[in-house]
């Protein structure tokens, strides 16, 4: 049986229902993630050593360690290392309960042209996420820790708090993963008719200086990770622009090859005039 896209519903449903089909929803995406939440806190130890390992790495062998200040700072950590390990494990749910909200109001052409956008939005956060944690934090952190000596005679180390790091490492995956989604963004902008590939190719310059602005506020205040940011996300640009050109050329057959199709309907149609006359 093959797949197909139902169209829009036929049936309205008054607002109350649509309010306590959105609670029903919100309720499961609760429940999906106060359940990943207690798993990743079982957990927590195991997913905070992976997030420590680039740091581990960064020192020399048997150098490196973690303090806490306060006597509760370890403990906070666990819960946000829990909560930041559960919404990525229920984030399927969570969106999967907001598109079927969402799309029984949508046509099926609608549908068609947001699936790809479904698909691509975690592939690419999950793409800048990955970056972030192998490249850009071992070469950050190698990088923060070359300070380490001696200042005015006296001895300069490296002592990392457990809760600064955390904040750290989040810090740097979000902004990764938010800022792959910039093909999203463009693409969705363009469907929306808001800008078109000949706009964004006119303001290529001003792009390249946000684009180094954007990296110098969300990331660390380093050279290497803003460089390391801001060179991906201008082959994202750039890569978007391609899309959107192979884009047009498809929308432009389909256009031409609808019109020659109509223009084939009508030529048969008034060959067939005088034969029915007849």
């Amino acid at each position: 049986m093959a797949f197909k896209i139902r169209d829009i519903d036929d049936t309205q449903a008054p607002l109350l229902d649509h309010l306590i089909e959105l609670r029903a929803r919100l309720v499961r995406a609760f429940l999906a993630m106060a359940a990943a939440f207690a798993v990743c806190l079982y957990f927590a130890d195991d997913i905070f050593a992976l997030l420590v390992r680039p740091l581990a790495e960064a020192f020399p062998p048997g150098q490196g360690r973690l303090i806490y200040t306060k006597l509760y700072e370890a403990f906070f950590v666990e819960i946000k290392v829990a909560l930041f390990a559960a919404f990525f494990v229920s984030f399927p749910v969570i969106a999967n309960q907001l598109w079927a909200f969402v799309a029984p109001g949508l046509y099926a052409r609608e549908k068609r042209a947001f699936l790809p956008f479904l698909i691509a939005t975690p592939v690419l956060f999950m793409l800048g996420a990955s970056l972030a944690y192998f490249v850009v934090m071992p070469t950050a952190f190698k990088w923060f820790l070359g300070f380490e000596g001696t200042a005015g005679g006296l001895p300069q180390e490296a002592l990392p708090a457990m809760g600064d790091y955390l904040d750290l490492v989040m810090r740097f995956i979000l902004a990764f993963g938010i800022s792959f989604l910039l093909p999203v963004l463009l693409m969705l902008l363009q469907r929306a008719g808001l800008v078109t590939r000949e706009q964004l190719v006119a303001a290529r310059r001003y792009v390249i200086v946000g684009v180094f602005i954007v990296a110098a506020v969300i990331t660390p205040p380093d050279v290497v990770s803003q460089f390391l940011l801001a060179t991906p996300l201008l082959i994202l640009f750039e890569g978007t622009l391609v899309l959107m050109r192979l884009g047009e050329k498809r929308a432009a057959r389909e256009a031409a090859a609808a019109e020659a199709e109509k223009a084939a309907a009508a030529e048969a149609e008034k060959a067939a005039e005088p034969a029915a006359s007849e």
